[in-house]
């Protein structure tokens, strides 16, 4: 059986689909009756709190206004971004979530004579479209503490005349983290004609520094951010680039399109909490750890994670390990080639991270 993949998943209509995507027998059949009955979704690293409260009240009160573009709103989001994160304004374009700016940095950065430099495993959107255009694409393994290998990253750049090197800083799938030291060895050791992205979706979740700031002095830089990370709005799209107006200016090229006026209030309610990010982290943080904690207890290690996911070696094949964990009601994410029996799982709330351990204890159980 086929991994089912992200792009795959979401074109499955609703959870019955999605389990029956993974084997589950009857799974399209049956809605869940109660909450208790209802599958644990633990695959597409989104929060399980839902935007904040106050985020919900601004969207929700926009809606009445929304037969208007409201285009104030998004020069509005961008300020706010740009000082609270400071930058100038003409470093900041905002976007429907990071996904966007990360195919449009394929489309214009890369070709079949300017390749891609990637770490394997990494989030995979950038590298498919860049191979669909005939770009030669480098797959640089991971350190084994999780890290990016950037000097080998930087050799193979260099080799493959690279247009753009993409950096997910915490990873995803692994969560783990590239130091502040190797990123600014890389960019002062990459190829000129390199540009580099660095996709910060998961650093607020981590204790990394961003390396946002440098795109005041740098042109080779651009720097990605979501809102469907920790601020919960996965589902309401929207995102940032930020970068040298020129890259900017490159970015936009592609052409342009007005943002949802209830994804801009969110956003701007979510910027305005000053606790929201310090709670989540912390709450994040303590029911990962207790879990990686758990799962090593019992022999089963895990990549160092400092994200709202983490990868853990389940020491069989992983699809049918997912498979048989859909079986027991959870959906955890894939496996990944490099790492047929590692398998990525997003953290939840402390309830659904039990209903995890209960039902990884029974599939090992039910295997050994």
């Amino acid at each position: 059986m086929t991994a089912p993949s992200r792009r795959s998943f979401l074109q499955l209509a609703g959870t019955g689909l999605a389990l029956a995507g993974l084997g589950v027998p009857g799974a399209a059949a049956a809605a869940p009756r109660t909450a208790a009955d209802a599958p644990v979704l633990l695959n597409f690293n989104e929060c399980p709190y839902g935007p904040a409260p106050a985020a919900q009240v601004a969207a929700r009160d926009i809606v009445a206004g929304s037969g208007r573009y409201l285009f104030g709103l998004a020069g509005e989001l961008r300020d706010l971004f740009a000082q609270q994160e400071g930058l100038g304004t003409a470093q900041v374009r905002l976007y429907p979530g990071s996904s966007e700016p990360l195919n449009r940095a394929a489309i214009l950065w890369t070709s079949s004579s300017a390749g891609l430099v990637v770490a394997d495993p990494t989030f995979e959107a950038l590298g498919d479209l860049a191979a669909a255009r005939g770009a030669t694409v480098a797959k640089i393994a991971l350190r084994a503490d999780g890290a990016h290998d950037v000097r080998a990253m930087a050799a193979a750049a260099a080799r493959i005349n690279a247009g753009l090197l993409y950096l997910c800083n915490p990873n995803n799938p692994t969560g783990s983290i590239t130091p502040a030291a190797d990123i600014a060895w890389l960019l002062a050791n990459k190829p000129a004609q390199t540009r580099v992205l660095v996709d910060e979706a998961y650093l607020q979740y981590s204790d990394q520094r961003s390396v946002i700031g440098q795109v005041m002095q740098r042109e080779d830089l651009i720097v990605l951010r979501t809102f469907s990370k920790l601020y919960g709005m996965a589902g309401l799209r929207l995102g940032v680039a930020a970068a040298h107006p020129d890259r900017l200016r490159e970015l936009a090229s592609l052409g342009d399109n007005p943002l949802p006026v209830t994804a801009l209030a969110a956003g701007l309610a979510s910027l305005r909490e000053p606790t929201l990010v310090a709670q989540r982290k912390a709450e994040n943080t303590r029911v990962r750890q207790a879990t990686v904690g758990w799962l090593g207890a019992r022999g089963f290690s895990c990549v160092p994670s400092e994200a709202n996911c983490f990868v853990v070696d389940v020491k069989r094949d992983g699809t049918a390990f997912i498979a048989a964990m859909a079986e027991r009601g959870v959906v955890i994410g894939r496996s990944w080639p490099i790492w047929p029996q590692r398998v990525r799982v997003t953290v939840g709330t402390e309830a659904e991270m039990a209903r995890f351990r209960d039902a990884f204890a029974a599939v090992v159980d039910a295997s050994s």
